[in-house]
């Protein structure tokens, strides 16, 4: 900071410039006076002397000038006065005279009236710029304070600065420290997890093994009783209850058998209880016994049974929707990713969602009491998510991707499982079939591939004449949606086109009924059409006012009871259609406030999901 002489050098500078140039200015207008002033006063000292001079020449009134008699010492003087010029002409020039120094001085008086202004102009901007000086002095001044105040800021903010960046320095080592000890916690946990899974793994074999040494040790010992209890002599009178007793001794020693012993042994009871007429019945009834017994017994162990074992992968149940109901609130409203969101697809269960954006990233969320919760971030997409799909056992989601591929994740692995690549454009759409070992592509590169994702490789490719939206899969079939206004059907096991249905608008997405008898499509014509397949006709028209697509990738669904259909609008807006009636049920309206890309609705019917181009997923219930 400045000190106090710091300040003053400059502004001693400027004020002896201001007083240079007002010293100069003063010399410049002094000069020019001090010519007119001189010759001012020369020209009254000759207007004065001329003055005397004519009252000398004026003529008194008694002197007469004699006329006659004029002799020869008159002559003599008349030529001596022709040299002396006469007052007459001495007055005409002296008024000459006098009217041009009446002239030059009015001359010099306007001059000198005009210096007077000028110079009182000049005083009075001399005065002005005084003022001014005065108030950019004061200025200066403010200034200076503001400037020390300012650096008085900027020493306080870098002293604050220092600190902080060395609380970051200690904050940066505090967490490398944290982060080597953390890598060393995980590893010491990978490293106790592993020994405890071979602990198990060792135990559940010990376990089995001991299990299975003990079933082979009682069966072993039940085939010796009832071998014994066949060879032994029963006599007609005897009673049916000491065998039962027998066999329910050995019973008990075994594991719990399902209820197909019991009737059998009730059904041994009642031959038993019947009267037999020699020893060969007996030893045939005792024998088919010891069979049957041998044969429940004797039985196998499966795979997932038991302890320690890798269980089966099974499909889960998927709930099954009576009746869908109308979605009317908005329970949970979400800013999900971090741009554009494009698909939603609900899970197998209902309680596992799918949602995939322009900013690469698949979100899964769990439908928890109303509420998403974040479940899952599925990270390695190459490009923007179109489309996204759960296989049947919902276990794996698949992509649809800008990159000109689509993409396999395993749900609980956040990396990509596997890349299918092979398209030359955009792709568009990805869908499992009704296994989840192959899958469809769509494209805009004019074709369909067909893949199998055990071994990521494409065992079809379809040649489909447009840029192709969307696509679905039955049975044996594929539909495809285009940019050329048709729909056309694939079947999958040749390779020709079976039909084509043509529509009014570029087809932007297909839904398939899930009995496989009706597909929706959604085209620009910001109409919705259901299509019999069993007919191959167009059942129903759906459209409304204020509806319209927001883009070509705008999806319509079904519910899972096929009684309504719903879809998006561009103003946000969720229209739903009554399919039997083709009447508009409702059109739901209020979080949106951009255009609806996709909507899905849960398997159960119970909940609704849509997504925009503002970034929101709304939960509606």
């Amino acid at each position: 900071m400045a000190g106090p002489g710091g300040t003053e050098v400059p502004a001693a500078r400027w004020k002896r410039h201001i007083v240079r140039q007002l010293r100069q200015r003063d010399r410049t207008q002094k000069a020019l006076f001090l010519e007119l002033v001189p010759a001012y006063n020369r020209l009254l000292e000759k207007a004065e002397l001329l003055s005397r001079f004519s009252e000398k020449l004026q003529p008194e009134p008694n002197d007469v000038t004699p006329t006659t008699h004029q002799g020869p010492w008159e002559e003599e003087s008349r030529s001596n006065s022709d040299q002396v010029p006469s007052p007459a002409t001495l007055r005409m020039k002296w008024q000459e005279e006098k009217a041009g120094l009446r002239l030059v001085c009015g001359e010099m008086a306007y001059q000198i009236v005009e210096k007077s202004a000028a110079l009182d102009a000049l005083e009075s901007e001399l005065e002005e710029r005084q003022s001014r000086l005065v108030a950019l002095e004061a200025r200066v001044v403010q200034l200076q304070e503001a400037r020390a105040q300012q650096v008085q800021q900027v020493d306080a903010r870098r002293a604050r600065n220092v600190a902080q960046q060395a609380a970051y320095e200690a904050l940066r080592l505090q967490s490398r420290l944290q982060e080597a000890a953390l890598r060393r916690l995980e590893e010491e946990a990978r490293d106790l997890l592993d020994r405890l899974v071979q602990r198990k793994a060792r135990a559940a074999a010990e376990r089995n093994l001991r299990n299975e040494r003990r079933e082979r040790a009682k069966q072993v010992l039940m085939s010796q009783e009832l071998e014994k209890a066949a060879k032994r002599t029963v006599s007609i009178s005897e009673s049916t209850d000491i065998l039962g007793n027998d066999i329910r001794e050995k019973a008990e020693m075994t594991l719990t058998l399902p209820a197909e012993p019991e009737s059998l042994d009730s059904e041994a009871g009642e031959k038993w209880k019947r009267s037999f007429r020699s020893a060969s019945a007996t030893s045939l009834t005792l024998s088919r016994c010891v069979v049957m017994v041998k044969g429940l017994l004797n039985f196998k162990k499966r795979r997932g049974h038991s302890i320690g074992g890798v269980p089966e992968q099974r499909y889960q149940s998927i709930p099954v929707c009576v009746a869908a109901r109308l979605p009317t609130l908005a329970q949970d409203v979400l800013d999900a990713h971090l741009s554009e969101v494009n698909a939603v697809c609900f899970g197998p269960n209902s309680s596992l969602l799918a949602t995939g954006g322009a900013d690469r990233l698949i979100h899964l969320w769990n439908v928890v009491g109303g509420r998403l919760e974040a479940n899952q971030t599925l990270e390695g997409a190459g490009g923007s998510i179109t489309s996204v799909d759960f296989d049947p056992s919902g276990s794996q989601v698949l992509a649809a991707t800008y990159n000109q591929a689509a993409q396999l994740w395993k749900v609980g692995e956040a990396q990509s499982k596997e890349t299918l690549s092979g398209h030359t454009d955009k792709v568009t759409a990805a869908k499992f079939k009704l296994t989840r070992h192959q899958a469809v592509t769509g494209s805009r590169d004019r074709t369909v591939k067909e893949w199998d994702l055990d071994r990521a490789y494409c065992s079809r490719t379809i040649n489909v004449f447009s840029y192709c939206n969307d696509v679905v899969c039955g049975d044996h079939i594929i539909i495809s949606g285009h940019n050329d206004q048709k729909i056309r059907f694939w079947d999958s096991r040749g390779p020709r086109c079976t039909q084509v249905i043509p529509v009014q608008g570029r087809v932007t997405s297909l839904n398939l009924s899930h009995d496989q008898l009706h597909l929706l499509s959604c085209s620009r014509d910001n109409t919705l059409k259901v299509i019999d397949l069993r007919v191959s006709n167009i059942r129903q028209v759906f459209s409304a006012d204020g509806f319209k697509c927001g883009s070509d990738g705008t999806k319509a669904v079904f519910s899972p009871d096929r009684s309504y259909a719903l879809a998006g609008s561009w103003d946000g807006a969720l229209y739903i259609w009554d399919v039997e009636t083709g009447k508009l049920e409702s059109s739901l309206r209020g979080p949106h406030c951009a255009a609806v890309n996709a909507a899905a609705w849960c398997y159960s019917g119970s909940h609704v999901v849509s997504v925009d181009q503002a970034r929101k997923v709304v939960l509606w219930h």
